[in-house]
C-alpha cells in the first residue's frame, strides 16, 4: 500500500533542501554548485531533488524569497513601533536595512552571485521587494503626515525619491566600501538631510 505524502511533509523535504542549498551558496556560491551537491548534502538522491525543485534557479528563487520576506517582516516591525517619532521611524527603517544587507552580505560575499542571478533571470521578485519597502516608507510619511511633522504634496513621489537615496545601504555591492560604522554615519546624515527638507515646509 501506498502512502499519499502531505503537504506538511512536502515542506518540512523543501525546507531540508534550502537549508542545504543556502549552507552550500554561502560557501562555493551559485556558479560552482550543482544539483547534484545540494541533493547530497540534503540526504537525498538528485532524482528525488528534481522532484521538488525544476531546477537551481528555482531553489535559488525560493531562498530569495524567504530572504526578502524576513527582511519585510524585520523592517514592518520598525515601522509598527509606537514609541518611535515619524523622523525617528525613518531613520530606524534606514539603519535596519543597512543592517540587514551587512550581515547577510559581508559574512557571506559568495551570496552576491546569487543577488547577480536573481536580478538577471527573476526581476519579479525584486519588483516584490521593492515594492514592499515602497509600502513601508509611504507608511512613515503617511505617519509624518498626520502628527504635522512632514509637509508632503506627493506622496508617491516623494517615497520613491526617499528609496532612490537610500538605495546605498540596501545594495550589497556597496558594503564592503566602508566599515559597518561609517555606514550609519552616512546613514544618518542622509535621514537627517532627508527629515529636514520634508518637514521645511513647516517653517
Amino acid at each position: 500500500m501506498t502512502t499519499k505524502t502531505s503537504a506538511q511533509d512536502i515542506d518540512q523535504v523543501r525546507e531540508t533542501i534550502l537549508l542545504a542549498a543556502e549552507q552550500r551558496l554561502r560557501t562555493f556560491g551559485y556558479g560552482k554548485t550543482t544539483m547534484a551537491e545540494i541533493a547530497t548534502d540534503a540526504g537525498m538522491s538528485a532524482a528525488n531533488l528534481y522532484r521538488y525543485f525544476d531546477s537551481k534557479l528555482d531553489i535559488g528563487a525560493a531562498l530569495a524569497l524567504h530572504c526578502f520576506e524576513n527582511r519585510n517582516t524585520l523592517l514592518q516591525q520598525v515601522v509598527q513601533r509606537t514609541d518611535l517619532t515619524p523622523p525617528e521611524k525613518l531613520q530606524a527603517f534606514v539603519i535596519a536595512c543597512l543592517h540587514y544587507t551587512h550581515t547577510e552580505f559581508s559574512e557571506a560575499p559568495k551570496v552576491n552571485e546569487l543577488v547577480d542571478i536573481i536580478v538577471a533571470e527573476r526581476p519579479d521578485l525584486i519588483q516584490v521587494k521593492i515594492e514592499n519597502d515602497l509600502k513601508l516608507i509611504r507608511a512613515i510619511l503617511t505617519d509624518g503626515i498626520n502628527s504635522g511633522e512632514f509637509a508632503i504634496d506627493d506622496l508617491a513621489v516623494t517615497a520613491q525619491a526617499i528609496q532612490n537615496a537610500v538605495v546605498k545601504f540596501n545594495v550589497p555591492l556597496f558594503i564592503t566600501m566602508h566599515p559597518l560604522a561609517e555606514f550609519e554615519q552616512h546613514a544618518r546624515a542622509l535621514v537627517d538631510l532627508l527629515v529636514r527638507g520634508l518637514a521645511s515646509k513647516q517653517d
